[in-house]
Formats: structure tokens, sequence, C-alpha cells
């Protein structure tokens, strides 16, 4: 590969990685699922994440640095592209913010939070009597 090709080359990865961190949405749903991390010792392949298959023998530490969410939302990369990812999701309701690592897919459209980064969000409970919150998303680097 010629220098110039090299160069080419660096620089569209760069610009793919500046586009994932820009990327956001903005009135999305979450909801909440069990993934309980922490009592299934942060494994991927415990809980059946989509992300295992690429994901799961990342070091401990990776894999519990944030909270975990399906990702199915109406901006960023999909499948095996948002694997390992990283969100700043918002409570659009409170402000409250959290930083989460996505692990799976989901199909409702928005975030699938695991049940305790819902919890984290949802500081006057009303997500828990909708069943749903409505956040902000932007992908952040991890």
């Amino acid at each position: 590969m010629g220098i110039r090709a090299f160069i080419c080359v660096a620089f569209s990865l760069c610009l793919v990685a500046v586009g994932t961190a820009q990327q956001s949405a903005s009135n999305v749903r979450a909801t909440y699922h069990f993934y309980n991390p922490q009592q299934n010792g942060w494994n991927l392949n415990v809980v059946s994440a989509y992300c295992s298959t690429c994901d799961a023998n990342k070091p401990l530490e990776w894999r519990r640095k944030y909270g975990w969410t399906a990702f199915c939302g109406p901006v960023g990369p999909r499948g095996q592209a948002a694997c390992g990812k990283c969100l700043r999701v918002t409570n659009t309701g409170t402000g409250a913010q959290v930083t989460v690592r996505i692990v799976d897919q989901c199909s409702n459209g928005g975030l699938d939070l695991d049940v305790g980064v819902f919890r984290q969000l949802d500081t006057n409970g009303r997500g828990n009597a909708q069943g749903h919150l409505i956040v902000n998303y932007q992908f952040v680097n991890c």
C-alpha cells in the first residue's frame, strides 16, 4: 500500500470515528431489560447478549465499566457495528444522565436499558409507572 492510500484509509477511519461520536437522537423510547450484569458475573454469554460473539472475551474491567443496554435507536450503527459502543443517555423529564455500553440488539425502536440503569435515570419514578422513559442519546467515546 502506498503512502497516499494509507493516508486516505487512515483519514476515512478518523471520519467514521468522529461521525459515530457525533450521532444522537432525541425523544427516544427506553424500556428496561433484566440483564442483571453484576449477578451474572458481567458475562455476556450468560445473558445471551447479541454482542457476546465479539465482546464476551473482553477484559472484565471493560465489561463492567458501564451499564448495559440493547440498541435499536433511530440513529447510529446497527448489528455488530454497534457492539461495544457507548451512549450518553439523558432522561428528558429529569435531566438525569448515565453512560451505557451497547451489548445487545432490541426491537422497540429505541433502547432497552438494564433495569439498574433504567432506575438510575428514572429519578422521579414516572418511567417505572409508565413502563418506559423518553430519553435523548448521544454516541460518546468509551
